[in-house]
């Protein structure tokens, strides 16, 4: 039978498969479930900058209206921002230290962020809770028309260096593909010392309601339609990068999973699926991949990563623009 022990960021997980930072992954009991279930290691939902902020920045403002108690100059009212944020991120150092020791699944935290203020420090106790890892998930808005490319991007790697300066446990990057030159700024992220790369964010999108002339929220799930620009990322970052990649979106099935380490992904990361199809999905689509090795002759799951990869595969451009170009000038 086929072994799908994987590595990703230096850990040992039992199988590619590791379910994204979401609802599904909020609780002991829920994360007790995908174990269960057979996923390979989880990230747990992320943890919000702008939350943790806003919440303490709540507080403060409470306790500034009553100025005979607390005045502006008040030690207690650094010690509400302190307490406030403490008790958030103590609910998620809970679930960490109840699965490092009720569990064997590896775990993940995540935290999502726009800046490098008032947070980072906090990642020192996420370690200390026996997290496993940490994936930041940063998307800074690509609309700010007073700073130029440079600048949006320098402020990823300043959140970043931030962060990793705090801990030793290993460091993903969660990004989105819009760069204007996505490559070099994930080899970039590579130099600073990021032990690995999510591709890619996924966004809650707007639509229009044309009958009663209104925005709405377009579909909050992927599709499998959604692997084809993660796919082409991975592809042509394989083997050009000594992190790993996860691949992330799109990701619905077993052929889905092959597809991704064919292209070279390390795992993949999958949660809008078991949404509609419930968690023992991970187990038909271990089934599948697992039968599929069996199929083609493969042992382990090396033995097929990035066998596709654009470094490896005969035709270099196939994952290239132009290829779009071709396919479509034959037709009359």
């Amino acid at each position: 039978m086929a072994d799908l022990t994987t590595k990703y960021m230096g850990l040992t997980l039992r199988n590619p498969i590791v379910i994204a930072s979401s609802g599904l992954t909020d609780s002991f009991g829920k994360i007790a479930e995908l174990e269960r279930n057979g996923a390979g290691a989880i990230v747990l939902k992320s943890l919000f900058e702008e939350q943790i902020i806003l919440e303490a920045e709540q507080n403060l403002r409470e306790a500034r209206k009553n100025s005979l108690i607390y005045d502006e100059f008040s030690e207690t009212l650094d010690y509400i921002d302190v307490h406030i944020r403490e008790k958030e991120l103590g609910k998620y150092f809970d679930i960490i230290k109840q699965v490092k020791k009720d569990l064997t699944i590896p775990i993940i935290a995540s935290i999502n962020c726009v800046s490098d203020i008032g947070w980072t420090g906090f990642v020192k106790k996420i370690e200390k809770a026996g997290a496993d890892a940490l994936e930041l998930n940063i998307f800074i808005m690509p609309f700010g028309f007073d700073y130029n490319c440079d600048e949006i991007e320098q402020k990823y790697y300043k959140i970043f260096r931030k962060v990793k300066q705090e801990i030793n446990i290993p460091v993903a990057v969660k990004i989105s593909p819009y760069f204007t030159n996505l490559g070099k700024v994930i080899m970039n992220l590579e130099t600073e010392g990021a032990n690995g790369v999510v591709l890619f964010n996924r966004f809650a999108s707007p639509d229009i309601d044309i009958e009663n002339i209104k925005v709405t929220t377009a579909e909050v799930f992927s599709n499998p339609a959604e692997i084809n620009n993660s796919l082409r990322w991975v592809a042509i970052l394989a083997n050009r990068l000594k992190i790993d990649i996860a691949a992330s979106s799109g990701v619905h099935d077993g052929k889905a999973v092959i597809k991704q380490i064919l292209a070279g992904a390390s795992v993949v990361q999958i949660a809008s699926v078991l949404y509609k199809k419930g968690t023992g999905h991970i187990t038909e689509m271990l089934k599948y991949l697992e039968s599929w090795m069996d199929k083609k002759g493969f042992n382990y799951v090396d033995q097929f990563r990035g066998k596709l990869s654009q470094e490896k595969y005969s035709h270099l451009d196939v994952y290239e623009r132009l290829q779009f170009m071709k396919y479509f000038s034959d037709i009359k």
